[in-house]
């Protein structure tokens, strides 16, 4: 049998989704953070400065967020909350 089989019995969520649950709720936890937090400091770094290597680039964590956001079908107003 199945794992995802198993975990839809018992009702258990993938280890996707759990990830991109857990990606979510510290991105709405970072929100709520004052704009000046250190924490807060990635939304407003600058690539453009890195030396960029061969191949794919490298996905940012915003882009992962913007990624898991649509995959649940909010908006970001959703998750500031």
């Amino acid at each position: 049998m199945r794992n995802e089989d198993i975990r839809t019995k018992i009702g258990y969520a993938s280890i996707e989704e759990k990830m991109r649950e857990n990606r979510l709720r510290w991105f709405g936890q970072v929100r709520h953070r004052p704009i000046d937090a250190p924490v807060r400091r990635i939304e407003r770094i600058k690539l453009e400065q890195v030396i960029k290597a061969q191949g794919r680039p490298k996905k940012t964590w915003m882009d992962v967020i913007r990624q898991d956001i649509e995959a649940k079908g909010l908006n970001e107003g959703h998750i500031a909350r």
